[in-house]
């Protein structure tokens, strides 16, 4: 179950990504269908978000058991994978999955600037927080189970 919940969650990355940057152009422009790019990004956000939680309060091999692992937060911080997956990936994420939603709400107030930098500020901490298969240490396959 463990596996296909983590394809799942690398598929819809891949999702995500493209919904953003469909809705940061139509943003920028202000060009027509925000409001259904927008609907579908924050929906394809809030799932990948709930999938990854999961993850991190059920996986014995990363997340929140980690910390009871190495000892405390402490020893957590000192080790850069642990502190990726305990802390910068689920914090990066989070905030961008929050950004997401407010910027969902301009797009829906037709405030296109707002959304467009909200939009560029997730895009930026996701593409930051993403273990890139070139990352030494964290790297995770383009497309995991092929």
């Amino acid at each position: 179950m463990y596996t296909g919940l983590v394809h799942l969650h690398s598929v819809l990355r891949w999702v995500i990504l493209i919904l953003l940057l469909i809705a940061l152009f139509q943003a920028f422009t202000k060009k027509g269908g925000l409001q259904k790019t927008s609907l579908f990004l924050l929906i394809a956000a809030h799932i990948t978000l709930l999938l990854g939680l999961f993850q991190y309060f059920n996986n014995e091999a990363v997340g929140f058991h980690m910390i009871e692992r190495l000892g405390g937060f402490g020893n957590v911080m000192k080790d850069s994978f642990a502190r990726f997956w305990v802390v910068e990936h689920i914090g990066a994420m989070i905030l961008a999955i929050v950004l997401i939603t407010m910027a969902r709400g301009r797009a829906k107030k037709q405030n296109y600037s707002a959304a467009s930098w909200m939009y560029l500020i997730a895009l930026i901490l996701i593409l930051a927080a993403v273990p890139w298969p070139f990352r030494e240490g964290i790297a995770r396959p383009w497309f995991p189970g092929m």
